[in-house]
């Protein structure tokens, strides 16, 4: 996450989940200018995409493995909430669902939800 104290409801970070992160990074560095750090995930590398202007990291481009094997290939919004287990159950009676979660992360919690529309996202609270 780049900003750990995101206001409750902004956008606090977006991934792009796919099978091959390194093909992809460089796509995205070719067409829109960004450049990359690595992100040592437990043997292998997701990565973190800057800005060319001011270096600010933008995005995260990961694979689909470990946490996010089960992923589609996708754009994915964190969704920053006040608690991820209230907002899930909130989204399940609602008529969503929960893909992923919740579970733990570094500097927070996270859970993937599919609204009623099909729409995915994942939700986030920070620690």
């Amino acid at each position: 996450m780049s900003d750990p104290i995101s206001p409750i409801g902004s956008i606090s970070w977006t991934d792009l989940t796919v099978p091959h992160a390194e093909a992809v990074r460089q796509f995205y560095a070719t067409v829109v200018g960004w450049h990359s750090t690595p992100v040592d995930m437990d043997g292998y590398s997701d990565f973190c995409m800057a800005s060319p202007a001011d270096d600010k990291v933008v995005a995260g481009i990961c694979h689909a493995r470990g946490a996010n094997a089960d992923l589609p290939a996708q754009w994915l919004i964190y969704i920053t909430v006040a608690d991820v287990v209230v907002s899930a159950t909130e989204c399940v009676r609602l008529g969503g669902k929960v893909l992923r979660g919740p579970r733990d992360m570094g500097n927070g919690r996270m859970v993937v939800i599919q609204d009623p529309a099909g729409a995915v996202a994942a939700l986030y609270q920070p620690a």
